[in-house]
């Protein structure tokens, strides 16, 4: 195998695939990149038995076809460094490559290829396709919401639910719960949900955010994720498609309609910036053993008061349009600050009923967050 590719290219390709690679991997091939040429695409994928990625990058020249793998995080080390913008990998029997850059020239033994276990396909089930960008928008709106609670593994994930001609992603933790839905088209016989686990729903975020679709696919074992980057999408001249697959949370998710209130009594018009702003500077007085914010609703007015013993207090007010009764809510302030730092509306609604029911985040856009206030005694 002899390739020629554009070392940026090459670069953006490893920096993308090696975050699946595990740190304590237990066959050694997994330490390694799987890299192929074929007539017009160099193809890099790694895995880690749980989550697998194929990167497939356009080149214009490959003098013959192939595939070794190489140990990819020292690849990417080298690739960087090179000093050309040409990079040429050339194979040998003896699982060594050695590539070339200019004056440069390295020599890095790998694994044989067959080796390397084949990435899970998707034959038998369900597929759809979302704009990239909106999927990236959906996933941000909640995934800070995922729980780590080993004891509870179908909350740690992000739920999707392709269901009344609606895609619908929500994720919680018990106290809180982040939930956005967007209208597509789903046939009844087309239905279907999963749990993507917490460490996919990172994965496919960074690979998320061009022009173009993405391609969901699922079936009881596995999802897919399918995503084009095309040349108009990167200046570089960078094309590639990406391939995720990730084995689901196999695990039937909570019943999370019953946790949103179906009564709330008021209802104020805030600006998101401006609000988490000033949550973010009150914060600064809150610590681990102090670690909540008042939020104090009068007429025509918002405060928003924090203390703690070890480090004082802070306060800030803003004007408002409410002329009903006076209210106390406590919360945990990174409770509030997440779902406002994940929006980019400029204008949100907080709804709340009393002092010991939760607090909604809505937008205009079929976005909820469900806040548990904090009972101090």
């Amino acid at each position: 195998m002899k390739f020629i590719i554009n070392r940026d290219h090459f670069v953006s390709g490893l920096q993308k695939v090696q975050n699946i690679v595990g740190t304590r991997a237990n066959m050694p091939v997994l330490n390694n990149v799987r890299v192929e040429a074929e007539a017009d695409n160099i193809i890099l994928t790694t895995s880690n038995l749980e989550i697998g990625m194929r990167c497939k990058i356009k080149t214009e020249t490959n003098n013959s076809t192939g595939a070794i793998t190489l140990p990819v995080k020292k690849l990417l080390t080298i690739v960087k460094v090179l000093p050309n913008i040409e990079v040429i990998l050339e194979t040998f029997d003896s699982d060594q490559a050695k590539i070339t850059s200019g004056g440069s020239l390295f020599r890095i033994m790998g694994i044989n290829e067959e080796q390397f276990p084949e990435l899970p396909t998707i034959t038998d089930g369900k597929s759809f396709t979302v704009p990239q960008n909106d999927i990236l928008r959906m996933i941000k709106s909640v995934s800070y919401a995922q729980s780590n609670d080993e004891n509870r593994k179908m909350l740690n994930g992000v739920y999707f639910n392709f269901a009344d001609n609606q895609l619908t992603l929500v994720a919680t933790d018990g106290k809180r719960l982040g939930l956005i839905s967007k209208e597509i088209e789903v046939l009844k016989e087309k239905e279907g949900s999963f749990i993507l686990p917490a460490k996919t729903a990172v994965e496919l975020e960074r690979l998320l955010g061009h022009e173009g679709n993405v391609t969901i696919s699922f079936n009881g074992k596995h999802v897919a994720f399918d995503i084009d980057i095309g040349l108009q999408a990167q200046e570089s001249g960078f094309a590639a498609n990406f391939y995720l697959i990730s084995k689901i949370v196999e695990s039937n998710y909570p019943n999370y309609k019953q946790v949103i209130p179906n009564e709330v009594i008021h209802r104020v018009k805030l600006d998101r910036e401006f609000l988490l702003e000033s949550l973010l500077r009150v914060s600064l007085v809150t610590n681990d053993k102090q670690n909540s914010i008042t939020l104090k609703i009068s007429k025509n007015l918002l405060e928003v008061t924090a203390f703690s013993v070890e480090l004082g207090e802070s306060h800030e007010s803003m004007a408002i349009d409410f002329d009903k009764v006076n209210v106390e809510l406590v919360f945990n302030p990174q409770f509030l600050i997440d779902p406002l730092k994940s929006l980019s509306n400029d204008e949100i609604f907080f709804e709340f009923k009393d002092e010991i029911s939760p607090g909604l985040f809505k937008t205009n856009d079929s976005f909820l967050c469900v806040i548990m206030p904090l009972r101090l005694t």
